[in-house]
């Protein structure tokens, strides 16, 4: 079975050329025209990505954003006509993994997908020799891409994941915003500063005991972010 996309947008004409640029791409496409179906769609299909605009009829886009990250992780890209910050912040920090503004062109549209796919596949650690990875109460289990904090899992989508996976296997090195953009989204996210600090800042809900006063994830002001080493001092927020 080839890679599943739910195409969640009300205007008809633009979702049949979204599924035609993505089928012509050998991905497996559904649409949905309005929220309540998107919803249905994805716990039936369990699509392997979702492309979500956030203007819809009956349920929008980023309650049907919020209500797919109470239980799960899919891979999610918004799609939007309005190019205005607020927007995009909101359903990042809902748990969307990008976005996209219209208009678009299908090659930009190719490429995002693509980059959110390769980051969710990327669910096997490739930076450590040992299947726990351990940071005060914080347990990474590796092979289970599972995380810990205590004894509640936390709920990560995979973007949160890779970035939480790069920042420990450089612990106790402070990367930069290029770094980690670099790493965890790609090479032509690197001056998407927003998307970063947004999903810092959700990781950070998920996984810090006070997440005002970091211990996991730090920051260098001006420099950069790191996991501190087991004797390292927690740093500045």
């Amino acid at each position: 079975m080839g890679t599943r996309i739910l195409v969640v947008d009300d205007d008809a004409a633009l979702a049949d050329l979204l599924a035609y640029n993505l089928r012509n791409a050998q991905y497996e496409v559904q649409t949905a025209g309005n929220g309540r179906e998107a919803l249905r769609l994805a716990r039936e299909v369990h699509p392997d990505l979702i492309l979500l605009d956030l203007m819809l009829p009956e349920i929008d886009g980023l309650d049907v954003c919020r209500e797919l990250r109470k239980d799960s992780p899919v891979p999610l890209i918004m799609i939007t006509a309005r190019g205005e910050e607020t927007d995009r912040v909101v359903g990042l920090e809902l748990g969307a993994d990008d976005y996209i503004v219209k208009p678009f062109s299908a090659q930009e549209l190719l490429a995002r997908v693509r980059a959110v796919l390769r980051r969710a596949e990327r669910q096997q650690a490739d930076s450590f020799h040992e299947p726990i990875f351990r940071h005060r109460e914080l347990t990474i289990d590796l092979a289970r891409a599972q995380v810990f904090s205590g004894e509640t899992e936390a709920q990560l989508t995979a973007t949160e994941y890779r970035l939480l996976q790069t920042l420990a296997a450089s612990m106790g090195r402070v990367l930069t915003a290029d770094e980690l953009l670099s790493t965890v989204w790609g090479p032509e996210y690197k001056d998407d500063k927003e998307i970063l600090w947004v999903c810092l800042s959700r990781l950070r809900q998920k996984i810090e005991p006070d997440p005002k006063s970091p211990v996991h994830i730090v920051t260098r002001q001006g420099i950069g972010y790191l996991m501190p080493s087991a004797e390292a001092s927690a740093g500045v927020a």
